[in-house]
């Protein structure tokens, strides 16, 4: 499909956006579990699934049949369709590839457990990592060891199959669990959906399930999506947002935004059933913000891009994850805060942000075909204008991203260039 690429030139009347109320789509995390679950026992619906690319794509892939399925930059797609095609003895055989990036991205832990488990795949290039040949078959033992430190994702592929197995699974965790909440997610899917499964630190046992006990599941909308909204009301000196679909019972571990964002001055408030509110709260700022993100990484860059637009200094940990993603986030991070006049150390799990009391004007921001290094980025137009170069990548996740911006009276200038290839 041929998409226009953009950048987005951003302006703002300092300080200040408009008291609105923003949909926000539903969450992608949660879709992409529904999706297969819903491939495996189709009598699932779904209400408000996401918009996302990434969940338009691995909708149509489950619904299309075809010999070869490319997942561009999605990885969930990826690590789920990778399971959900080994598994399953009615597929023929398919080659599962990705963009540049992806098949750049390591899949090896997840293929090496579906095999020990009697799966038929191939890798067709370089060792490790997509493009793969998959032969769906009955995979029928039913005991694998899974190092869990490295992506909750192959836990999640591994889980979501695994009521369907002819023997269920036990999957026994090596090391601690990378991002729990994801996994505690497809558990409590998992159980809604009337499988039978238990869940200990080092050990998660899904017996096979025949007969479903709940068929209608609502998704809620996505708390990574809203952290973006957080970070526009931190850099506010007054503001009210409205934002719905979301839960106080959250499956989603980024809900935890409600807590890291209260000591940067945004109060959180359910008003009603599905309506959170978000208000700026006038409080004195720490001069250091700390938080170890091990079980929420994907908010880390609009943590940290909050802070610099606060003028505050930033220690995030737990986030090896995000040199594995759409791009290496901390590299990436690292790049655009300094053209920005900010200072950034690195480690490989860690970053550290000097306070940084002024930013530099109309400097253009790379998203390095990343989603969340353009959105993450784009508060910032409260304290400075920026350009955000490739601004389509937000389609990953959020395409109306842009639209919602200017509904709070955010300047959103687009310009036009050439065509991509996605």
């Amino acid at each position: 499909m041929n998409k226009q690429s953009f950048s987005v030139h951003l302006t703002a009347v300092k300080n200040t956006i408009k008291e609105s109320e923003i949909k926000i789509t539903g969450s992608k995390s949660e879709s992409n579990r529904l999706l297969i679950l819903q491939a495996l026992y189709p009598d699932i619906l779904i209400e408000n699934l996401s918009t996302a690319d990434d969940t338009i794509d691995l909708q149509k892939i489950l619904s299309t049949k075809s010999n070869t399925y490319n997942v561009g930059h999605a990885g969930t797609a990826m690590r789920f369709l990778t399971a959900f095609f080994a598994s399953n003895p009615n597929s023929a055989e398919v080659v599962l590839t990705g963009s540049k990036r992806m098949q750049e991205r390591p899949i090896k832990i997840l293929v090496d457990a579906l095999k020990t488990l009697g799966a038929d795949i191939t890798y067709l290039d370089k060792d490790g990592f997509p493009p793969l040949k998959i032969k769906g078959k009955n995979l029928l033992k039913n005991n694998v060891n899974l190092v869990a430190n490295i992506s909750s994702q192959y836990i999640s592929a591994l889980m979501l199959i695994a009521p369907n197995l002819p023997q269920g699974l036990e999957i026994t965790l090596e090391k601690e669990v990378t991002s729990l909440p994801y996994v505690q997610m497809t558990y409590a899917l998992l159980s809604a959906l009337g499988a039978e499964v238990s869940f200990n630190q080092y050990q998660i046992s899904i017996r096979p399930l025949t007969k479903i006990k709940k068929h209608h599941f609502f998704v809620e909308s996505d708390w990574s999506a809203a952290s973006y909204f957080y970070s526009l009301v931190a850099l506010t000196s007054t503001a009210k947002v409205r934002l719905n679909t979301f839960k106080q019972d959250s499956l989603q571990g980024d809900a935890l935004l409600q807590q890291l964002y209260e000591p940067l001055g945004v109060k959180t408030k359910f008003i009603t059933k599905n309506y959170i509110e978000l208000s700026k709260t006038p409080r004195k700022l720490p001069l250091y913000f700390e938080a170890n993100l091990l079980e929420t990484p994907d908010i880390a860059q609009t943590i940290v891009v909050t802070c610099l637009g606060l003028g505050i200094g930033c220690k995030l940990t737990g986030l090896h994850t995000l040199k594995i993603k759409e791009t290496d986030r901390l590299v990436a991070l690292k790049n655009e805060i300094e053209k920005l006049g900010g200072e950034l150390s690195l480690t490989s799990s860690s970053l550290n942000l000097a306070p940084c009391s002024k930013l530099n004007k109309n400097i253009q921001i790379n998203t390095y075909n990343d989603h969340r290094m353009a959105m993450s980025f784009a508060p910032l137009v409260l304290k400075t204008p920026l350009t955000i170069k490739n601004a389509e990548v937000v389609s990953k996740s959020y395409p109306k991203f842009w639209d919602d911006l200017e509904k709070l009276s955010i300047s959103v200038k687009k310009h036009y260039k050439n065509l991509l290839l996605k």
